[in-house]
This record gives C-alpha cells, sequence and structure tokens, in this order.
C-alpha cells in the first residue's frame, strides 16, 4: 500500500470530487427509495390484505339472520289412533331430532373428546388447534390435520351448506374466514349446550343416517339415550369420515376409530381405566349386524297404495292451501320434520293387505302382464327411448295377435330378452330398463267411514308393489262404472225432484235410444210393467235408460258433479280430443255407466257413501292435519261437505240397494251380522266388474278387470263379489249389527203394484217405502171392479221403523232371477240361457251384430248389463 504523501492528497482529491460525490449520493438515494418502497410495499400489502379481509367479513352473513339448526328432519304419519306408520326423509334428512338432555353425556363427552378437546375453552375458534395443524402441515407436508372446531363444523354444515361445491382455494379460504368469523360471533350470542346439541343433530352418521338419534336407530336398534359407552364411542367414531368409519360396512375401522376415540376420553378424564377397558371388550360390532338383519325384515321402504296417494294430496294441499311451489312443497314433506295423522284404520288396511296377498281369493288361471320400458345410448350417442308399445308392435308384425299377457313371468321374458337384442344389435347401450309383470286379471278396493269421509283403508292392486309412487288403481286409473251409475246417475235425481217413487213403473219393453241403437237387458229378455224397486233389484237397463229420459241426462249429470265425480265428460273445450271431437257425457248411456273417461274406484266409494251418509256428500279425504317441525298446525284438514240428496232420497235408495243384495244381483256379497245395502256393475264384453256396498258403518268399492281393458272370461267373473264379502266380514267383527235408519219424513203405503197408485179392488198390492211428499194421492184407475158398497181398496200408512224392506212385498219379481241372473256372479250359464253370454258385440248398446243388419253403429252409447 502507498501511505505517501502524495498518494494521500490523490485519493482525498478523488474522494471529494464531484464525480465521485455524485456516485454517492446516487447510491444512497437508491437504498433510501427502496427502503420507502419497501415500507409502501408492506403497507400496501397489509392494507390490501386488511381491506380484503374486511371485504370477505362483510360479505359474511349476518349472525342475526344464520340459523344453526339443522336443515332437514324426517317427516313422520300416524294413522287414526296415533301409531307411527311410515317415516318420510330426503337421502340428507333422515334425522331425528333430540334434545341435549336426552343425549347421553357419555357421547357428548366423546365427539367433543375426538372433535374439539378445547370447546368448552375456546371463543369459536381454537388458537391452539390452528397452530398444531399449521405446524403438522409445514413440517410434515401433510395437510389432513383438521382445526375446525365444533362450532365451526355446525356453520359449515347448516350455514355454508354450497362447501361441497367449492372449486378453488381462494372459495375455501374465504369461507374458512367467514366461517371462523361467524364462530365467535355465534358463541357470543349462544351457549355451548345449544351449539353442541344442534351439532348432534346435525353430524352424518353414515348409512344414511344424520343426526345421533337417527344414528341410534339405524346401527343398534334403540334410542340414543339408551347406548352405553361403547355404542356411543362407535358413533361419535363414525364422523370424520361416515363412509370409512361406517360399522356396518367397515367393522374393523370404526373399531379403530372406536379404540382412539375412547383414548381421547380416557387422556382427557372423561372415563376411567376400567370404564375404558370395559368399553374396548364389548363385542357391539355383534349387536349392530343382528339390528341390520332385524331392520331388513321388518322395514319395507316401498310406499304402500295409501301412502302414494296421501303424498299426491299432502303435495297438492301444500301448493293450493299453503301457496308453495311443487318443489317447495316435496321439500318440505321429505324434510321439513312434518307430522301427518292420516285416516287410515291400520286394522282395516291389514285387512286388505291380507285379503289382496291370499291367491286363493283369485281364479286359478293366472296371466301376467308385461310393463316395459328401455333408453338406450345409439352408436352416435343420441338417447333414444322404446316402449312396451312397441315391443307390442315389433312381435304383431310376426303374430298379429300378440298382447302383453303371458302365462308366466319367465315366458313374457324371453320376449323382452329377444326385443332387446333386435335393439342392442346395432352396438346401443342400455341406459335404463325397466321390466315388471302384473298378475291379472287385476282388482282394487276402497273403504270410506261415510259419517267423516275418511278413507280408512284402500289397495290399488293385486300382487307385490315393488315401488313406491307405481300405478293405483284405486285413485289414478278411470273405469267404466257400469250399472252402478243408474244409482246416482239416474234414480237418485228422480226420487229427489222429478216426483218419481220407488213404485213408479216403467215398461220394460224392446226400446232404442235416439240414434236407432236398441237398449239391451242383460238376459235379453223384457218383463213388462216393472217397478223403480224392482228395476234396481234386478239391475234392468231398459227402465234406466227411460228414467233417464225423463230426469234429462243434463240433469243427471249435474248430480253426478255433485256425488264428486271429477272425470266426467261436459262438452267444453277441454273435453275435445286430438280429432277435435268434443265429448259430453249428457246422454242416456250415462244411465248405464256409458261414460267418455269412466271413474276411479275411490270417487265411485264417495258417491255411494254420500247416500249412506244421508245424501250428504263428504269429498274424500286421506289426513286430518299436518304440524310442522315446531309443532304447529300446518293444515287442519276439515272435509268438505254438502248435501246431494234429501235424506228420504238417501234412505229410498238404500232400502231398494237392500233388496239388491238380498234377492238381486248382489245375493253374493250379504254379510251374517249386518245389513248391506250396494249395487253391482258390468260393463260390456265383461271388461270391468264392480260391486259397490255399505252397511251402518263403512262404504266399500271394489273392481276387477284386466289393466289392457280385455274381456274377463267366465271363471273370473265372480271373485270380486268374494273379496268384498270376506274383506267387510272381517271389518265387520265385533261391531253390533244395527238397521239403516229410516228418517221421519219416509213412511210406508200400499199401492197398486202396477201403477204406484192407491189401491182399488182387483189391484196386485205391494207396500212401498215414499217420501211424505211424494206419496201418491190418486186412485188406480186400471184394476177398478164394482163392488156392492162401493168400498175403495184399503190402504195403509205405517211409520214404524222396526220393520223396514222385510214389508215391502214384491208380489211377483218380475225381473227377478228366474228370468235372469240371481247374482250376476259371472256365471255363463245364466247368460247363456238367453242364447248368448251376455256380449252383443260392439261398443254400443246393441249395435249391428244384434241387429243383423251388417251396418256398424259408431254412436258412444254403452252396453251395460248388471
Amino acid at each position: 500500500m502507498n501511505y505517501g504523501k502524495k498518494s494521500t492528497a490523490k485519493k482525498r482529491t478523488a474522494l471529494i470530487s464531484r464525480s465521485s460525490m455524485m456516485g454517492k449520493r446516487a447510491r444512497v438515494s437508491f437504498i433510501r427509495v427502496l427502503f420507502v418502497s419497501l415500507i409502501a410495499l408492506c403497507i400496501a400489502v397489509t392494507c390490501l390484505g386488511v381491506g380484503s379481509f374486511r371485504g370477505v367479513i362483510d360479505t359474511a352473513p349476518d349472525v342475526d339472520d344464520i340459523d344453526i339448526m339443522p336443515l332437514g328432519y324426517a317427516t313422520f304419519l300416524y294413522d287414526d289412533a296415533g301409531n307411527q306408520i311410515r317415516k318420510l326423509a330426503a337421502p340428507d334428512s333422515n334425522r331425528l331430532p333430540v334434545t341435549l338432555d336426552q343425549i347421553p353425556v357419555d357421547l357428548q363427552h366423546a365427539v367433543v373428546a375426538i372433535e374439539d378437546e378445547r370447546f368448552y375453552e375456546h371463543n369459536g375458534i381454537d388458537v391452539k388447534g390452528i397452530l398444531r395443524a399449521g405446524m403438522k402441515a409445514l413440517t410434515t407436508g401433510d395437510f389432513s390435520e383438521g382445526a375446525s372446531t365444533i362450532t365451526q363444523q355446525l356453520l359449515k354444515n347448516n350455514v355454508f351448506t354450497n362447501w361441497t361445491s367449492e372449486s378453488t382455494q381462494l372459495e375455501r379460504f374465504t369461507r374458512k374466514i367467514q366461517e371462523q368469523y361467524l364462530a365467535v360471533q355465534v358463541e357470543k350470542k349462544t351457549d355451548k349446550d345449544t351449539i353442541l346439541e344442534n351439532y348432534l343433530n346435525t353430524i352424518n352418521l353414515g348409512a344414511g343416517s344424520y343426526g345421533v338419534q337417527a344414528a341410534a336407530r339405524q346401527y343398534f336398534d334403540k334410542d340414543v339415550w339408551d347406548l352405553n359407552l361403547s355404542e356411543c364411542a362407535t358413533l361419535a367414531g363414525i364422523t370424520q369420515n361416515p363412509t370409512k368409519f361406517n360399522p356396518i360396512i367397515n367393522p374393523d375401522s370404526n373399531r379403530k376409530r372406536r379404540k382412539e376415540v375412547l383414548q381421547h376420553m380416557l387422556d382427557q378424564n372423561y372415563i376411567t381405566q376400567d370404564q375404558y377397558d370395559e368399553a374396548l371388550a364389548d363385542d357391539v360390532y355383534s349387536r349392530i349386524q343382528a339390528a341390520q338383519e332385524k331392520n331388513s325384515s321388518t322395514e319395507n321402504t316401498v310406499y304402500t297404495y295409501f301412502e302414494d296417494e296421501l303424498t299426491d294430496q299432502i303435495i297438492n294441499d301444500l301448493m293450493n292451501i299453503k301457496g308453495y311451489t311443487k318443489k317447495q312443497a316435496t321439500n318440505l314433506l321429505y324434510s321439513g320434520g312434518l307430522k301427518v295423522y292420516t285416516t287410515q284404520d291400520s286394522k282395516i288396511q291389514n285387512i286388505l293387505d291380507e285379503e289382496y296377498a291370499d291367491p286363493s281369493n283369485y281364479p286359478d288361471t293366472v296371466q301376467y302382464e308385461l310393463d316395459y320400458a328401455l333408453t338406450v345410448t345409439d352408436p352416435d350417442g343420441n338417447q333414444v327411448n322404446y316402449s312396451k308399445e312397441m315391443l307390442q308392435l315389433y312381435f304383431q308384425n310376426e303374430d298379429p295377435d300378440f298382447d302383453l299377457l303371458f302365462d308366466s313371468p319367465e315366458d313374457g321374458q324371453t320376449y323382452v330378452d329377444k326385443y332387446k337384442a333386435s335393439i342392442l344389435a346395432n352396438g346401443s347401450k342400455v341406459l335404463a330398463e325397466r321390466v315388471n309383470f302384473a298378475p291379472q286379471p287385476q282388482s282394487s278396493m276402497s273403504v270410506i267411514d261415510q259419517h267423516t269421509g275418511y278413507v280408512k283403508a284402500l289397495i290399488g292392486g293385486r300382487g307385490e308393489k315393488t315401488a313406491s309412487l307405481t300405478l293405483n288403481r284405486a285413485t289414478d286409473t278411470t273405469r267404466q262404472p257400469g250399472s252402478t251409475f243408474k244409482i246416482v246417475s239416474t234414480y237418485a235425481p228422480a226420487l229427489n225432484e222429478k216426483g218419481m217413487t220407488l213404485a213408479t213403473t216403467f215398461e220394460d219393453e224392446p226400446y232404442e235410444y235416439p240414434d236407432g241403437s236398441p237398449v239391451n237387458n242383460a238376459t235379453r229378455s223384457y218383463n213388462g210393467t216393472t217397478t223403480i224397486r224392482t228395476a234396481i233389484q234386478n239391475s234392468i237397463n231398459v227402465v234406466a235408460v227411460k228414467c233417464l229420459e225423463k230426469v234429462t241426462p243434463e240433469l243427471g249429470l249435474k248430480y253426478l258433479d255433485n256425488f264428486g265425480f271429477t272425470t266426467l265428460a261436459h262438452g267444453t273445450e277441454a273435453d275435445k280430443d286430438a280429432n277435435g271431437n268434443v265429448w259430453s257425457d249428457a246422454n242416456l248411456a250415462t244411465a248405464l255407466g256409458g261414460i267418455t273417461r269412466g271413474v276411479t274406484n275411490v270417487e265411485l266409494c264417495a258417491s255411494y257413501a254420500a247416500i249412506a251418509n244421508g245424501g250428504n256428500y263428504i269429498k274424500p279425504i286421506y289426513y286430518t292435519k299436518i304440524l310442522d317441525h315446531n309443532g304447529n298446525v300446518l293444515i287442519e284438514n276439515t272435509a268438505a261437505e254438502r248435501s246431494v240428496i234429501k235424506e228420504s232420497t238417501a234412505f229410498l235408495l238404500t232400502s231398494a240397494m237392500e233388496d239388491v243384495v238380498k234377492q238381486g244381483t248382489g245375493t253374493a256379497c250379504q254379510l251374517d251380522n249386518m245389513p248391506v245395502a250396494g249395487k253391482t256393475g258390468t260393463t260390456e264384453a265383461y271388461n270391468d266388474l264392480w260391486f259397490v256396498g255399505y252397511t251402518p258403518y263403512y262404504t266399500c268399492a271394489v273392481w276387477s278387470g284386466y289393466d289392457n281393458n280385455e274381456k274377463l272370461p267366465d271363471y273370473a267373473r265372480n271373485f270380486h263379489k268374494a273379496l268384498w264379502k270376506k274383506v267387510m266380514t272381517r271389518i265387520h267383527e265385533g261391531l253390533p249389527s244395527k238397521e239403516f235408519e229410516k228418517p221421519a219424513s219416509v213412511e210406508k203405503l200400499s199401492v197398486c203394484e202396477e201403477t204406484g197408485l192407491l189401491p182399488r179392488a182387483g189391484c196386485p198390492v205391494i207396500t212401498e217405502y215414499f217420501d211424505v211428499g211424494t206419496m201418491p194421492t190418486e186412485y188406480c184407475d186400471q184394476h177398478f171392479y164394482d163392488s156392492d158398497d162401493g168400498y175403495d181398496y184399503d190402504y195403509n200408512y205405517d211409520t214404524d221403523s222396526s220393520d223396514q224392506t222385510d214389508n215391502t212385498t214384491d208380489t211377483d219379481n218380475s225381473g227377478n232371477s228366474d228370468n235372469g241372473d240371481t247374482d250376476n256372479s259371472g256365471d255363463s250359464n245364466n247368460t247363456d240361457d238367453n242364447g248368448n253370454s251376455g256380449d252383443d258385440g260392439t261398443d254400443n248398446t246393441g249395435g249391428s251384430d244384434d241387429n243383423g243388419d251388417g251396418n256398424e253403429d259408431d254412436s258412444s252409447y254403452q252396453v251395460d248389463y248388471y
């Protein structure tokens, strides 16, 4: 180094030179700028962070607006005695709420120990837990360590319900910040017990169980308050991963998790070593398996026909009465925790179920109708649907007579396989397929308490019900009602306001509709002068048509509306078909049940229930009230009632229909210790068979027929009556026998059988019931013979109700069983006596084949036999 004077001076000059000073200043300025920039950047980042944080917080839900209670609860249905008959739950709503004092302390401690050990200490967020999870993530790279508190988890499940759809880390981070913020706010206003209670009612515990009570029922078939320590630890271990730790399907994984739960409880002094050892030694998993076997054998997840219709009624009422959309109403039904009190009598329903499940109640020969649907993806990726109708057309190319009826399901399956193979031959792939075989002939039945309108039981078909919300033949299917319609369309208005009586007579003789087609009786014979009572008893078609002609079809249709039928055609725009034809049921064929669309079983039953109820119609109802989750009345289902016919008219019809059962077409439906009034109904070609009858207690309607509307063979024309009798006999076991009550407005009177007027000497006399306002006051002018004293034949008034229809003497019964079919049971010998089987071969009353003129009549008139 040169430290000489000259060198030193040189260096001093360099240091103080202008260029040197400028360089130093530049460096200092740069450092200053860099420092200031760094400070500014820190401030900006901090401000940005604070701003973002405040933005996240500001967009969080208001703590005063959130609800930490679970979002979905199971709905329960109860029968008329208050017994639970069904639980309805959406996939995430199988939840049974319980209060914290109903939950064992061991279960509370088990959940806290494994999920949030500082739950009773922190303010909503667990700082220690967050630091622990963060340290583990930094040191091991394992980010699976959770730090969410029970409060945060509760918010995630019940407030931030869309967390499962988060797709970015930013969304997850935003939700976690809001979750932590709200957790602190919630704990400021809500006590720990309330938070824990809601959490234990919320958590997913696997196997479709939400909340500890539903899980206790699922895994142990017991209530949560009956669980022991081992069972509590088993449940507490599930919530971290409901599938992995499901004790049914993964008992080994749950066993390890249960041990971990018990260890945490021991470490946190919730249990002693002895309790730990005892719980660990408990063979809880064998009990779980036993509970599953029991549940699978007793629980039927398929809704009954009654429950199918009930759910439809509830959803419709929630929409129409409460103003919900269909989606909202459905969600409320399956997730709203409702309590629905139904009208179903479980004892009566069990009777129907048992009788319809008994093969001996049906014809020995059984056929099976195919219901089929197939959806495929073709080679081009298009989705294509195929139906049973398309299958039928496919095979009709080979066999024009091919239908969808088979002697066995196996036989039908061969056709299904062949048809499907033809579709898949081009490389198409099956997306979905439905194959179902329904035994034929089919049947449906409904039972109504006529005094309340309560539907006590119904069944929509025979055979195993394999799915919920399927075809319900009691409520969904419309079929032609046959002669059951004579009562409600014709004789009710005739007696009620047209001045006619049961003694009013018509000539049973060859007769034609306005279009010239004949009105045929089932026997193809005629009986001359016939009273309305006899016409009802023996189901005489000619008299019914003549009577409706006097009543007028328009008035008959009005009465049918008042009797509650909703499927009738009125000649409006709604009744126009695809070809532009407008249909109306205001025609004479309606007297015999020849209507456009048909009727449902329940509505036909309700119309007869109105007669049994003194003429007062009550719309059928399936439930009495619905309570919401909090026990408040959501809907009070008050039955709508209206008077359709007078009490006297109802009694007169009842009296005549008692004769139907005693000595007319319905003798097969007599009960041993109870009076029955009812009416048979058989449509043309025996497509539909009915009996609708009632006692002083209940009204019951039964239908039988083929789903595809084929003709019932001879051997299958009586089983529906046997079913009705068996069911009603069992329903009335133990009930006191009593008669139908005669109102004061009805009196008995002797009249001429042939004219219905007061008798003179020489008149054939019967005693008949009359409304006091329609009792005859004129004398018969057809059977008058002079006598020395000029005395007219005495007639008798009798208001004694103790001797009812027994005093209604039919001296001749000109249209009774000797001339036709005593019980119309479907015995072919009855109709063969007349040279045919009761089928005139057309879709109208006396079509071309009977006239022999070769001209087919396309009128809407339909033959009804009895």
